[in-house]
């Protein structure tokens, strides 16, 4: 649960899912104060990460890299010349 507050530090609310939307020229979260104001939060924890381990994805790791060296490298933009 996330802590939300006003700017006019009247309200406090726990929220655990809150509505991202853009409105006035920013993203904030759709949670509303009784002033009718968007409250806001500050981040306790950072962003999730999630590492994978198994070993079929470091095969597709190096498919990737071949794939992309043979599009966007300097094998294929001698050969393009050539033509």
């Amino acid at each position: 649960m996330t802590l939300y507050r006003c700017e006019c530090g009247q309200q406090e609310k726990e929220v655990s899912k809150a509505k991202i939307i853009y409105k006035n020229g920013s993203w904030v979260a759709n949670v509303m104060c009784d002033c009718n104001k968007h409250m806001t939060s500050e981040p306790v924890d950072g962003m999730p990460t999630l590492i994978r381990t198994e070993a079929s994805l470091n095969k597709n790791d190096k498919l990737w890299s071949k794939a992309k060296e043979r599009l966007t490298g300097e094998q294929s933009y001698k050969s393009l010349k050539n033509k």
